[in-house]
């Protein structure tokens, strides 16, 4: 089976209006532009693609919060649920085998449902090649990073994030791991491993250099030993402060 992969961005109670929700998301869309074609246009989410084809996302600020106003969470009886904040679907208007897509919860203030911004992008087609790449998944991790300040995020396969689900951890280190500096600074570590910096916000451990696979023995042996690395430097403790 082809191993998938997603990116996600992960941050606990933080309680924001619409308006700093539209504007993170401009932020994070306009970052994750230049990356690749794939980005370049986005598509609010409605009953059917055809419909969300209708329904281009525009980046002009006012109008932006109009609509992340109107995805307040709600419940059964469509009562607004102010403590869960927002949710906000989107796809790249690309059918078949090129298609991309966010799913976002954010400005949530409940300790029990957290934020988060979580991107799909294609694992086979013509666009995989490109997806498939180190760079790939580490621009649009910095992306999501730096528009959304999450307290950690990753890039991933599904095969290993469920090797990695077994162990229960809070923080999951995959192909490529980003790390708030509210949690503490990243130690040096191993090569092939590297370290990069994201603004004032965190940082980016990138495993590998090539494509990390979950049925590679000594990529999942290296994610292991990096996260223990991580672990014993108290980084993969999400703490309330972080918050």
């Amino acid at each position: 089976m082809v191993e998938t992969y997603f990116i996600g961005s992960y941050w606990g109670a933080r309680q924001e209006d619409a308006a700093t929700c539209a504007q993170r998301l401009a932020a994070m869309i306009q970052r994750l532009a230049p990356i690749d074609p794939l980005f370049t246009s986005w598509y609010k989410g409605a009953k059917t693609l055809k419909l969300s084809l209708t329904r281009p996302l525009e980046l002009d600020l006012p109008a932006l919060t109009q609509y992340v106003q109107r995805n307040l969470m709600r419940d059964d009886r469509r009562k607004p649920m102010e403590q869960l904040g927002f949710s906000v679907g989107l796809w790249n208007g690309c059918q078949g085998e090129n298609d991309a897509w966010l799913r976002i919860f954010c400005g949530g203030s409940s300790e029990h449902v957290g934020n988060s911004c979580l991107l799909t992008a294609p694992h086979k087609g013509p666009g995989s090649e490109r997806v498939l790449m180190t760079e790939f998944q580490t621009q649009a991790l910095r992306a999501l990073a730096s528009a959304w300040d999450p307290d950690w995020g990753v890039a991933i396969s599904h095969d290993h994030r469920d090797i990695i689900d077994q162990k229960s951890p809070e923080v999951w280190i995959g192909w490529v791991t980003y790390l708030s500096r509210r949690l503490g600074r990243v130690p040096p570590l191993p090569a092939p491993v590297r370290i990069e910096p994201v603004e004032d916000k965190g940082a980016l451990v990138i495993l590998t250099p090539e494509r990390f696979t979950a049925s590679n023995p000594e990529h999942v042996a290296l994610a292991e030993r990096v996260r223990e690395l991580l672990d014993r430097a108290g980084l993969l403790t999400v703490k309330p402060a972080a918050r």
